[in-house]
């Protein structure tokens, strides 16, 4: 654990800030009268389309150059740096209250910030607190750190102590935003929760060095990586993550993404779950076993990673499964994630629809 938070002050002092007097912002997609825009959200009340707002700029100060609105937060995130983070920035220094590009928060609808991720990964017993939780329930002893590297993949120094990551992939079709219903599938009464902190990947990646990898982070932002802990019903190759991860529903993401400039230190923020108003989950990221650069470093050693991807860091302990007796969302439930400076993701449990 030490040496992973050296690393991240190493990385941290090579990133680029914006500047001190920023305002800061996020970035969400949403819904008015069934057209889809990008949004620029201050104070986490006001809206501010992106488009709109960008060509009035532009129509006010013939300095400024014209560019092309990005159609989805992939596209934005990919341009950011060839014009769009100044862009952004101005707009929101300059924003007005009194115009029609603003909008209340309230009258829209939320969507998924990043619709949809080409992939989301996930990282599995990422915080140590949480294996040893886990390992307590299913009655197994915590299994210990391998000792040798994966050659390719992660090469690990000899005082490092810890096991290789973990990552599996999560279906985006499990992607649900803010505000929408986590559905309990039917004849799946064992649903969990973890509340995690994600990184969304700003450029193409492959390969990357690890004291590179803060270059490749565009922000972050909220998952709640709802787990299906009822098994397949029988043990064939162990775990089926399929099973355990990917229903309908299973992936709420957002409410927005905060840009990375906006973040002094990802690994110090605070992170809580609650359930019907009751604290369940209640950590700090600091906990991670490996880091938000070394997780990136790893998934871009097996694939290429592209603007708008998505890597969930992983739960921190005080699952449900994990408790005595167990706690499982139920339908009318409401699951309740937030992290420090990055927003609070709010998701009613509900039954499946019919049909389901």
């Amino acid at each position: 654990m030490r040496r992973a938070a050296g690393i991240a002050i190493a990385l941290l002092a090579s990133a680029p800030a914006y500047g001190a007097g920023a305002r800061p912002f996020k970035l969400g997609t949403f819904e008015a009268q069934g057209r889809t825009l990008l949004g620029l959200v201050l104070e986490d009340q006001r809206v501010i389309d992106i488009a709109a707002a960008s060509a009035a700029l532009e129509q006010r100060h013939t300095a400024w150059p014209k560019l092309e609105p990005p159609a989805d937060m992939k596209q934005l995130i990919a341009r950011y740096d060839a014009g769009w983070r100044e862009r952004l920035h101005a707009i929101a220094a300059q924003a007005e209250t009194d115009v029609a590009y603003v909008h209340d928060l309230k009258a829209l609808r939320v969507r998924p910030p990043i619709l949809y991720p080409e992939t989301l990964l996930n990282a599995a017993v990422n915080y140590t607190e949480h294996a040893s939780e886990m390992a307590r329930a299913a009655a197994l002893p915590a299994a210990a750190a391998p000792s040798q590297s994966a050659p390719g993949l992660w090469e690990r120094r000899s005082d490092d102590p810890r096991a290789t990551p973990y990552l599996f992939p999560k279906l985006r079709s499990a992607v649900i935003a803010d505000g929408e219903a986590i559905r309990v599938p039917p004849g799946r009464d064992k649903v969990d929760w973890e509340c995690e902190l994600a990184v969304v990947v700003g450029r193409r990646a492959a390969h990357v060095p690890l004291a590179k990898a803060a270059d490749f982070i565009f922000g972050y932002t909220l998952e709640n990586d709802v787990s299906d802990r009822g098994g397949r019903g029988d043990s064939r190759f162990g775990s089926d993550w399929l099973v355990g991860k990917s229903h309908d529903s299973f992936a709420p993401l957002g409410p927005f993404v905060v840009p990375k400039e906006f973040v002094a230190d990802p690994q110090k923020l605070g992170i809580r779950f609650s359930l019907s108003g009751t604290l369940m989950q209640d950590s700090s990221t600091e906990r991670m076993t490996h880091n938000v650069f070394e997780l990136l470093h790893y998934a871009s050693n097996i694939l290429t990673l592209q603007p708008g991807d998505v890597i969930s860091t992983g739960s921190p302990a005080g699952v449900g499964s994990a408790r005595n007796p167990p706690i499982f969302m139920k339908p009318g439930d409401v699951a309740v994630c937030s992290i420090e400076g990055i927003g609070t993701l709010t998701n009613p449990v509900a039954a499946a629809e019919p049909g389901q």
